[in-house]
């Protein structure tokens, strides 16, 4: 069965941009759990349920969205938007994704400003993240039976995973893991014509490559063109997750401008992880709490730009690699690896979650309905929402 629907859907089957639109909009309204959760959830969606691609051109988007900077999971769905309903789709997937945690991360932002804290969403959390982790653990096992195809693959996911969890970095390990696979699956041709080996190399390079820029700011008073250009600066140049952006926001906001304290940067990444959606919205309510709405917008758009470009520039690259002997033996790495990395987030993440028997009890819940009622990763995530607030209310 798996293989009619991977071959029905191999090329994916156009369709329209108010679809794409429809589905990312209810995708950035309920995607909890951050870049792990997001991938999980558009597979149920895309691949299990609509079909609109194989679950190998999920995979190979997915890889390219790991290859260029910005937020991947966002990027994962301009592919999708792209793949789906061409240029239109591009366009307002990205924005339908990002756009609801836009406008929850602005009304926390103004509450933040005139009262000075951040509201508590523990309770809430405490019945969504065992789900986000059963989400997780079914698209990683349906993702891996597509990616691991031989010992090889398989030994380089557990590497990654392995490293991952010893406090390797996962953007060289990504980069690690794929051109390994490249020089090991092409290792007798490469004897073979060692004087013209590095000739097919260079897209790999590039894609890799990060295309930032300074922005040339010095340590000055504020303004929003200084603001829309720090944050054009780091959707550039920033990969990983919100946690590696941290490091970036703070250098920036903190250290060389001068503009926020190291507590309104953890205020700002706490909002941004417990909102649905992207985490790089934590734009958002640095640009209100420094620049009130017009800085919002322009923070949110500076961030956010980069990924719509790259998207474009790469997407028509993607057969390519998947068609040249090298490129594809790396990108067959790459997908290994990100799962690899997606593994280890989830175990981290089920170590957060699973912190009493109320959350094993959810997870187990969810579990059976994954299993059971095959029930839509939405109404998951919801109905964690529903028994974490029941749990608070009645203890």
């Amino acid at each position: 069965m798996n293989k009619a629907v991977d071959h029905g859907a191999s090329k994916g089957s156009k369709g329209s941009a108010g679809e794409a639109a429809k589905l990312f909009l209810k995708l950035g309204t309920i995607a909890f759990g951050g870049p792990a959760a997001h991938i999980a959830i558009m597979r149920d969606e895309v691949v299990v349920r609509r079909r609109w691609v194989s679950e190998e051109r999920f995979l190979d988007l997915l890889g390219a969205a790991n290859l260029i900077p910005g937020p991947s999971s966002t990027e994962l769905a301009i592919y999708l938007g792209y793949e789906r309903a061409g240029w239109v789709g591009l366009v307002l997937s990205g924005v339908c994704f990002i756009f609801p945690a836009m406008v929850m991360v602005l009304a926390f932002a103004w509450a933040y400003v005139l009262y000075g804290a951040t509201p508590n969403a523990n309770w809430l959390l405490h019945g969504i993240k065992p789900v986000i982790v059963v989400i997780i653990i079914q698209a990683l096992w349906g993702l891996f039976r597509t990616a691991v195809k031989g010992p090889l693959l398989a030994a380089a996911a557990i590497a990654v995973l392995s490293l991952y969890l010893a406090g390797f970095n996962p953007i060289a390990l990504l980069f690690g893991i794929g051109a390994l696979v490249t020089l090991i699956k092409n290792g007798s041709q490469l004897r073979r014509q060692r004087d013209r080996a590095g000739a097919g190399l260079p897209l790999i390079a590039g894609l890799g490559a990060s295309a930032g820029f300074s922005a040339g700011i010095t340590h000055a008073p504020f303004s929003l063109a200084s603001l829309f250009m720090t944050f054009l600066k780091l959707g550039s140049v920033v990969f990983g997750s919100g946690y590696v952006l941290l490091a970036f926001l703070r250098d920036d906001f903190v250290h060389r401008l001068g503009w926020l304290s190291d507590q309104q940067i953890l205020d700002a990444v706490a909002v941004g992880q417990f909102t649905p959606g992207p985490v790089f919205t934590t734009a958002t309510f640095i640009g209100y709490v420094v620049g009130g709405l017009p800085g919002a917008i322009l923070a949110t758009v500076g961030i956010f730009l980069p990924s719509f470009l790259f998207v474009a520039a790469v997407f028509p690259v993607v057969e390519f690699l998947r068609q040249s002997r090298w490129a594809s033996g790396f990108l067959d790495g790459v997908n290994v690896g990100a799962l690899g990395l997606m593994a280890g987030v989830t175990w981290q993440l089920g170590r957060a979650a699973l912190i009493d028997g109320f959350a094993m009890a959810v997870a187990v819940l969810a579990l059976a309905l994954v299993l059971r009622f095959k029930i839509n990763s939405a109404w998951l995530v919801l109905g964690g929402a529903v028994l974490g607030s029941a749990y608070h209310l009645l203890a």
